[in-house]
């Protein structure tokens, strides 16, 4: 009984115990919820906090008067003004609002001061901009801008400080500085603009890695194996460096940050006599690197004297590619030998002395000094020869590649320039005569512009200033720096550059290809982009009549692939006379039934262009370092052309060496297919393009894998196209198109207050904004925005002046 009593109480003890267990354990999971809930509450609001305020009044220091800003549904702010510098103000204030950390990044970039946040990762980074200079450059432009220009750099400056002074005031910085470690940001300078526009002439510069690749090929190779791979088989005899003049390109070349593979831009002009509006139509789509966000904020200006929209990047005044109410014009890129190499002989008793018709003469040497996060700042030099910086040793000691030899670079982009008053009055132009007086002052980069104007002219003219080369060759190889017979100090006159006004054919069009005809007087160019976009368009635009606006954005979205049209049959021909296994057969039936588009939903696509991948592997791989080859720019083109003189009977040596056109076709062709069923699976009907080329527009801070789930939190998107068509989505290795249509855009001038626009991913720089990533699937599907520069709405902010 007393046992019985026992079993019970402990029973009821435990029955309570169990009760407080149960109770303490909801408290503490109600008090950890309500915790996690406040920490999530707070962070959302952390983050949110930076978000752009878009609507309502704000009193802001140093505006004369109110301004407006409209952002329309895409997020595109529409800013007037009743003065230029509340314009250009509220310009920079705006533009910070939506992009300050892509600024803040793009300014370290250029200026080399990645390495003060991203630690030593970025260390060589930094010494090779340092060693270029670009801030330097932008420093010495200054000293020539008008006061006008100035007037608007510095406006536009005080506009972005603004922004950052609120930010630091109410803590309100996006949350990338504060994953970078960045808990303030200093003020913005007008030399911050001009290093960024340095930098784009960087991106789209020239042909420096081609010359360096060149070089090496003649050191390492034959000269028949050398010549067989120059964009132009030279005609004078040039034969390789001497042992006492060799640099060892790749002991700091291949360290260098390699710009994306040259496949440039689409940009065309129509005239009214092939419209259905009887006016002209332009088209424009610059192919740079996708990314988040877009690399072109999207803007619309109006006061006194300007009333444009377009285009520029963050960090810069105006709008750099768009239209007026007059004028509309769009760019490719031209390509022009602008970056020379030189060969220089050092002093070997003085690492700063260089000979220079048969004397040492003095270099010039500037220390800068690099900040590097978490670790002891940089002392680092950079040495200036009269033609410009040595960049061969940029990441190792000075003279430790070799203590006798340099490379140096002289580059148009290094001189002082104004671009930005070449702008600033192409915004303003309203004709022809007054566009092109206006493209003097653009130096650099060079590009193909096109234009069209309500009066019905339609016109292509080539910018820039390009060197003129005693001969054509000379631009192959790096030059003799000791002599200066060798010197570039001359240029093609404005006035005899390319220029094209109202031709019979009734359109213009240019996608990097040649742009002059063999009887043109100077040298411009020995690489050039494949020709098969240019060729698109250009039988689509000579085919048709009674064009209009949807006409332009399909030919933008043209997925038609000359270059499989042309090689296809070719690889077809040559496989059928081979032994060829069960699946190999099914791929090359497919390829025989295919009408050469580059569809998503294809597999022909896939197999084409791996084929190609592999053949180009057969040829090199084995006999270059993967380093080297990255400075290969234009292997396609030599590719191309290897196969097709090999087809027609003229085998050349790299063919030849590696088996012959047959042998090299078959094992690429069984690499392909064999490839695609390791990525796709062995059921060849389910095979696609789409599955392996992609769409992704990478943050600057994705390649961390948990950031990538905040700032590109969509997966890599299915699409078609490829380098080689109109719609142009060129890929890594791994299927990922990072390279493409940065900008699409259309105009009809029939009525110029309204354009058709996509901006890939989005306008806006913050992930919680609705404009972060909302054109995406417009991009890949061609759904274009209108923006309207007169009957426009949306969020009102006014920027209210003291």
């Amino acid at each position: 009984m007393e046992e019985a009593r026992k079993e019970e109480f402990q029973e009821e003890q435990s029955k309570k115990g169990m009760k407080r267990w149960v109770k303490w354990t909801l408290i503490i999971s109600g008090i950890l919820i309500i915790a996690v809930g406040a920490t999530l509450l707070y962070i959302n609001a952390y983050i949110n906090r930076s978000l752009a305020e878009t609507e309502g009044e704000k009193i802001l220091e140093g505006l004369q008067s109110d301004v407006s800003i409209v952002r329309d549904e895409q997020g595109v702010p529409h800013i007037s003004a009743s003065n230029d510098h509340d314009l250009f103000y509220a310009q920079g204030y705006v533009t910070a609002q939506d992009r300050l950390f892509q600024m803040e990044m793009s300014r370290r970039q250029a200026s080399g001061e990645l390495a003060e946040v991203a630690g030593e990762a970025a260390l060589n980074q930094d010494k090779y901009f340092r060693t270029l200079g670009l801030r330097r450059a932008a420093e010495e432009s200054l000293k020539l801008y008008d006061e006008e220009s100035i007037a608007v750099l510095e406006a536009y400056a005080a506009g972005v400080n603004q922004y950052i002074e609120e930010s630091k005031e109410d803590g309100k910085f996006p949350v990338e500085f504060q994953l970078m470690g960045l808990d303030d940001m200093k003020e913005w300078s007008v030399v911050d603009s001009l290093t960024i526009g340095k930098y784009m002439a960087y991106d789209l510069g020239g042909h420096w890695q081609r010359q360096a690749f060149n070089y090496y090929l003649l050191n390492d190779f034959s000269e028949e194996e050398a010549y067989e791979l120059f964009p132009t088989y030279p005609e004078g005899a040039m034969t390789n460096i001497s042992d006492e003049e060799y640099v060892d390109v790749t002991a700091s070349l291949t360290k260098a940050p390699q710009t994306h593979e040259f496949n440039g831009s689409n940009n065309w002009v129509v005239s009214g006599d092939k419209t259905e509006s009887g006016i002209p139509i332009l088209a424009n789509d610059p192919h740079l690197g996708l990314q988040t966000p877009s690399i072109w904020y999207q803007v619309h200006l109006e006061s006194d004297q300007y009333n444009v929209s377009g285009v520029i990047f963050s960090g810069v005044p105006g709008v750099i590619l768009g239209h007026n109410e007059e004028i509309a014009w769009g760019v490719t890129n031209v390509g022009p030998d602008v970056q020379q190499l030189y060969l220089e002989r050092r002093n070997e008793e003085n690492p700063y002395q260089f000979e220079y018709d048969g004397e040492w003469v003095d270099a010039d040497v500037i220390t800068e000094t690099i900040h590097v996060d978490g670790e002891e700042s940089v002392e680092y030099e950079v040495v200036e020869t009269v033609h410009g910086p040595i960049i061969s040793e940029f990441a190792n000691d000075i003279g430790s590649n070799d203590p006798s030899n340099a490379l140096s670079i002289d580059w148009t982009a290094l001189d002082a320039t104004t671009e930005l008053s070449s702008v600033l009055k192409i915004n303003r132009a309203s004709n022809w005569n007054e566009f092109e007086k206006a493209l003097e002052d653009f130096h650099a980069p060079a590009q193909n512009f096109v234009f069209a104007s309500k009066d019905g002219t339609i016109a292509y003219k080539a910018n820039g200033k390009i060197p003129k080369y005693d001969h054509p060759d000379q631009a192959l190889l790096p030059l003799p720096g000791w002599d200066s017979e060798n010197d570039l100090d001359e240029f093609i006159p404005f006035d005899e550059l390319p220029t094209l006004i109202n031709p019979d054919k009734d359109f213009i069009a240019t996608a990097n290809n040649k742009v002059i005809s063999d009887e043109y007087p100077y040298h411009i160019s020995h690489v050039w982009a494949q020709p098969y976009r240019y060729t698109r368009i250009h039988e689509v635009l000579d085919d048709s009549e009674q064009l209009n606006v949807e006409d332009m954005k399909d030919l933008q979205m043209d997925q038609m692939n000359l270059q499989a049209r042309q090689f296809t049959p070719i690889f077809v021909d040559i496989l059928e006379d081979v032994s060829l296994s069960e699946g190999e057969e099914e791929a090359l039936n497919l390829l025989k039934d295919w009408d050469y588009v580059d569809d998503q939903e294809l597999a022909q696509p896939l197999i084409f262009h791996r084929l190609l991948k592999h053949i180009e592997d057969e040829l090199f791989i084995e006999h270059m370092d993967e380093e080297v080859l990255s400075m290969f720019r234009g292997s396609g083109q030599n590719v191309d052309q290897l196969i097709l003189d090999a087809y027609n009977g003229e085998e050349g040596i790299w063919m030849e060496k590696n088996g012959g056109l047959e042998t090299v076709v078959e094992n690429a062709f069984t690499n392909s297919i064999d490839e695609i069923a390791d990525m796709q699976g062995s059921d060849i009907s389910a095979w696609n393009w789409g599955d392996y080329h992609r769409v992704y527009f990478a943050h600057p801070l994705s390649s961390i894998s948990i950031l990538d789930w905040f700032f590109n939190n969509q997966d890599p998107v299915s699409v078609g196209g490829s380098n080689v068509t109109v719609m142009a989505a060129s890929t890594k290795d791994n299927g990922i198109v990072d390279h493409g249509a940065s900008w699409r855009f259309v105009i009809d001038m029939e009525d110029t207050t309204e354009s058709h626009h996509i901006v890939g991913p989005g306008q806006a720089g913050h992930y919680r904004s609705e404009w972060y990533d909302n054109q995406i699937m417009d991009w890949v599907e061609g759904q274009y925005h209108k923006t309207d520069m007169q009957n426009y709405s949306g969020e009102e902010l006014i920027l209210k002046a003291e």
